[in-house]
This record gives structure tokens, C-alpha cells and sequence, in this order.
């Protein structure tokens, strides 16, 4: 799969607000999370095998985020419905962000084109970006290996 993303956002931008619907029922903004690490990545679908791979990972190395001060939440344009689904089947301790209608996943520069067994079409590249206590963008990961991403970041915030 080949992405043809070109970020605008860059370390040292101040990170998109955004509100939205979250698992379990839930309403999110970023401002929730003011004054502590935020670990926002963005996938293309819950209960797809990359993107599980990379939710258990996180979920596998929780408690060492906590202890950093950091949240994770992840990002997709799946419904509450399917996210709540998700979170219960794999045992998700952290939340699921539902961007049914993108403007999160554009805001961040993540929709877009992309490539796939020759096929293309729009969609969500797998991205994530740490965001500071102070809201600005502190890195940013464009290639992102599902299995070994959470023991990337969690290294970073180290």
C-alpha cells in the first residue's frame, strides 16, 4: 500500500482542536487533555489486521503511557457503534475517536489518496502525532509499523 500523504501540519504547529463522539458514548475535545502528553494516531478501521495489531500494541504498553502522563486516542472514521464493538472484542483501555465525518482526519492532513494492489482511492493513512501539554505538535510519525509503533512512541516520550 503506498500513500501519496503531504502533510501540512508540522512539528511546532499548534495541534487542530476538534470535538467529537467517542466510544462508550462519550464527547472528546483535545482541550480535555491540556497540560498533558496526547499520542493521536489515526488508522484506517477497527478490526482490520494492521489496525488491530497496532490497538493491542498500544493497549499492551497502557500502563507505561499512563506513567508518562500520556493519552492515547485513536482516530477513524468508523461509528461509536463499531469503535464500542472494537474496544470490548480486544479489550481497548484507552479511547476510540469516531470522525464519521472527516473533519479531523483532514484537519490533520490524514484523508487522502492511497494506493492499494494497484488499486487508488481515498482514505486514512496511518499516522500518528505526539502532541505536547502546551497543544503543539512535538513529532510526527509517517511510517508507521502496526506492531512495533506503541514501543516507538512510548521510546520518544522516554
Amino acid at each position: 500500500m503506498t500513500t501519496e500523504l503531504k502533510l501540512k501540519l508540522k512539528v511546532g504547529d499548534p495541534a487542530p482542536a476538534f470535538t467529537t463522539a467517542a466510544n462508550g458514548g462519550a464527547t472528546v475535545s483535545l482541550a480535555d487533555f491540556k497540560g498533558k502528553y496526547v499520542i493521536l494516531y489515526f488508522y484506517p478501521r477497527d478490526n482490520t489486521p494492521g489496525c488491530t495489531k497496532e490497538a493491542c500494541a498500544f493497549r499492551d504498553h497502557f500502563a507505561e503511557f499512563k506513567q508518562k502522563d500520556a493519552v492515547v486516542l485513536g482516530v477513524s472514521a468508523d461509528p461509536v457503534k463499531l469503535h464500542d464493538k472494537f474496544v470490548a472484542k480486544y479489550r481497548l483501555p484507552f479511547t476510540l475517536l469516531a470522525d464519521e465525518d472527516k473533519k479531523i482526519l483532514q484537519a490533520y492532513g490524514v484523508w487522502g489518496p492511497k494506493t492499494f494492489m494497484g488499486v487508488k482511492y481515498t482514505g486514512t493513512s496511518r499516522v500518528t502525532f505526539l502532541i505536547g501539554p502546551d497543544a503543539r505538535i512535538k513529532k510526527i510519525w509517517l511510517k508507521v509499523k502496526p506492531g512495533e509503533h506503541a514501543e516507538e512512541v512510548l521510546a520518544t516520550l522516554s
